[in-house]
């Protein structure tokens, strides 16, 4: 999976000219397809749990939620066993985790660099694919 510039920029909660400032400075890497400028999957799910793990990333555009706390996300980690997985994402400044049966998490195709909705009840986080 590739995401355009803009579309990491949303999926981190930072402007697009963030974005290719860190492409640029090499924070991440990019390649391109159809003569536009793509960041893989898989790296940028590792600079957005950086971002969270070490504090950097500060409230942003994407900090706002709606009612029903739907949070457009990546995919940063997948860590599964013969009946159970634990999904961790993160969603503008927010890391999430969830935890769901194996076979659920094979069939929504998660792995780290999937864009992917968590949406939040009580101590629930439910994920979907978009």
């Amino acid at each position: 999976m590739e995401y355009r510039i803009a579309e990491a920029a949303e999926l981190l909660g930072v402007s697009d000219d963030t974005m290719r400032r860190w492409a640029d400075a090499g924070r991440v890497p990019t390649g391109t397809r159809n003569g536009r400028a793509v960041i893989p999957g898989a790296a940028l799910a590792e600079l957005a749990a950086s971002l969270v793990d070490t504090g950097e990333h500060a409230r942003t555009r994407s900090g706002s939620v709606s009612a029903r706390n739907r949070m457009t996300g990546l995919v940063t980690r997948v860590t599964k066993d013969t009946v159970m997985a634990q999904i961790e994402m993160v969603c503008g400044p927010y890391r999430m985790v969830s935890l769901m049966s194996a076979e659920a998490a094979t069939e929504l195709g998660l792995e780290p660099g999937v864009r992917a909705i968590a949406s939040v009840k009580a101590t629930t986080v439910v994920v979907e694919r978009a």
